[in-house]
């Protein structure tokens, strides 16, 4: 996603600029973990169609393949779906893998990429750096960063803050639940010409973001056979999903871990989704997509007393943690491992289905914390560079995690000796102290040593 946007958000400026039709020729440079996995993440993919002007969350999932392919075919792009002009991957598109970053840049982040447009004669027009950090989010390098990256000039919100210490305790300030603050915060950013209400609006996102995690479990479970990429890896929700109605229908039911299988399928489901290239969710980042729906799924499904509220309450509070490990650590596989992405996913469930079934701020917190403690040091070794093996089982282990997490904070107090913003820190320290070859590099652990067939 973030380089999709990267390619995107340049392709576009140059048409703002009025430059467009100066281009004569778009080379991208990969650099660090984005050009040592990037073929396994398709990130040779997503970077054509952004150059061709498309938007990860707009995009037709079923036109991705025509488009690439008649890019490939034709050895042309149309950029920004305006000006088409020559592009040959063998020399436009290159994975500098024994560079970690570009040359000059100012960040240091290993999800780096340079887009240059040159005009005629090989006149650089221009050229922009950016960095992938995780979730689809960018940041751009350079002498126009500071402006075009900052935060200032958000609106206001009512209820800021920047730890869990803050959250607590201006919640508690206010006499707020986590969701109820939070909903008040979305709602200050909320620009609406619909005549809706600020609430209304972010609810209706809220809803829109759930539909369409659910669309991606139906896809998932709906759909069989082998994912793409080489490693012949075999869908398994599907059958996982068939074994599970056969035992109910043979009235099995007696099994009280039943619910528990089902939020593997769900998480199995939309990971294997994410592996084809199909749409999911960052929640927070695609590689741990399957957490935070199978967790939802779980609370809508199986517990009695669920209902919208609770949803709503549910991505409210998941929401308000991710910004946590985002504001203070990290949410990026090549940055901190995959404890910053399946950890940080089921760290957010956890605390997120905490208050869905009616748990309090503390309990929340501390479902939170820990779900994260138990995912501390968790590398990032996708084996051939996709995000197939260990990622699709490793999201439904997580999902399962976040549903004990809960469970262990809502049968204690409030009171426990590791706060959530001591878990964040040592997560983000771990995650420097890790070597880089753990942190999706696909140089060690399972990408080293299990052979690829």
């Amino acid at each position: 996603m973030g380089p999709m946007r990267a390619a995107c958000r340049c392709v576009r400026g140059l048409a703002d600029r009025s430059l467009l039709g100066q281009v004569e020729r778009v080379q991208v440079e990969l650099f660090g973990s984005l050009a040592l996995t990037g073929l396994g993440h398709a990130t040779d993919r997503a970077v054509l169609l952004g150059l061709a002007g498309y938007e990860p969350a707009s995009i037709d999932p079923a036109a991705i393949e025509s488009t690439v392919a008649a890019i490939r075919a034709s050895k042309q792009i149309e950029l920004a779906g305006a000006r088409t002009i020559a592009f040959d991957e063998a020399s436009d598109l290159l994975f500098r893998r024994d560079v970690m970053y570009p040359p000059g840049a100012k960040m240091q982040h290993p999800n780096g990429l340079r887009l240059t447009a040159f005009g005629a004669a090989v006149s650089m027009l221009d050229q922009r750096t950016f960095f992938s950090i995780g979730g689809g989010f960018i940041v751009e390098d350079g002498p126009n960063a500071e402006s075009q990256n900052s935060v200032s000039n958000q609106k206001e919100m009512p209820f800021p803050f920047h730890t869990a210490a803050e959250l607590l305790a201006v919640a508690e300030q206010n006499e707020l639940s986590i969701s109820q603050l939070m909903l008040e915060n979305e709602c200050a950013l909320v620009a609406s010409d619909s005549g809706q209400s600020p609430v209304e609006v972010v609810r209706a996102g809220i809803d829109r973001i759930w539909q369409t995690m659910q669309d991606c479990i139906a896809r998932g479970i709906a759909t069989e056979g082998i994912l793409p990429g080489g490693l012949n890896v075999r869908r398994r929700a599907h059958r996982l999903a068939e074994r599970l109605r056969d035992k109910e229908v043979d009235g099995s039911r007696g099994d009280p871990l039943a619910p528990l299988d089902w939020v593997t399928v769900y998480a199995m489901a939309v990971n294997e989704e994410n592996a084809a290239g199909g749409r999911v969710v960052t929640a927070p980042t695609n590689g741990a997509a399957g957490v935070v729906p199978a967790v939802a799924q779980y609370y809508e499904r199986f517990t009695p007393e669920a209902d919208h509220e609770g949803i709503m309450r549910f991505f409210l509070t998941s929401a308000a943690i991710g910004i946590l490990y985002k504001e203070n650590a990290s949410i990026s596989g090549a940055e901190v491992g995959c404890q910053g992405e399946v950890g940080v996913a089921c760290s957010m469930a956890a605390g997120g289905l905490t208050a869905a079934l009616g748990g309090s701020n503390g309990q929340v917190e501390h479902a939170a914390e820990i779900a994260m403690e138990h995912n501390l040091g968790m590398t990032c070794d996708p084996i051939g560079g996709l995000v197939q093996i260990p990622c699709i089982e490793r999201n439904a282990m997580g999902a399962v995690k976040a549903v004990h997490a809960s469970r262990i904070a809502l049968s204690e107090s409030e009171e426990h000796k590791v706060s959530l913003d001591q878990v964040i820190r040592t997560m983000y320290l771990t995650g420097l102290d890790m070597q880089s070859r753990y942190k999706e590099t696909s140089l060690a652990g399972l990408a080293l040593n299990i052979i690829e067939c």
